[in-house]
């Protein structure tokens, strides 16, 4: 008696089967043409993204470049800046020199010269 109930069972289980296979087969069928402009809409999301983020990189490489430019003609003045400062200090030690050099060649030709400079033994000491 069991094996007429179950071929029963079975015969009506398979028009539910066929029933929710036909009802996946639709909503797939449905949701394939709905998921292609969903992918589509994604792409051209990701790609104004990329595209402000590519913006946004170049707009920031260009302002470091032109700190980077700024900062080159700064340095490059200071060096003029400093190279004169040393020209200038150069002339004046030559003019020192020069300004010593004949007393330099008198005390060879005198005297042997006596030190200037007073030897200090300790604090206080005259």
């Amino acid at each position: 008696m069991n094996a007429p109930t179950s071929s029963t069972a079975v015969e009506r289980s398979l028009p539910v089967e066929s029933g929710v296979e036909a009802e996946i087969r639709q909503s797939v069928e449905e949701n394939i043409p709905t998921r292609r402009p969903h992918i589509e809409s994604d792409v051209e999301r990701i790609r104004s993204s990329i595209a402000q983020l590519t913006s946004n990189s170049i707009d920031g490489l260009q302002g470091l470049t032109y700190e980077l430019q700024e900062l080159q003609r700064f340095l490059n003045a200071e060096v003029q800046r400093v190279q004169g400062e040393i020209e200038s200090a150069l002339a004046g030690i030559k003019i020192i020199i020069e300004t010593i050099a004949p007393w330099k060649s008198s005390q060879a030709s005198g005297p042997p010269p006596t030190s200037a400079r007073a030897i200090r033994v300790g604090p206080g000491s005259k």
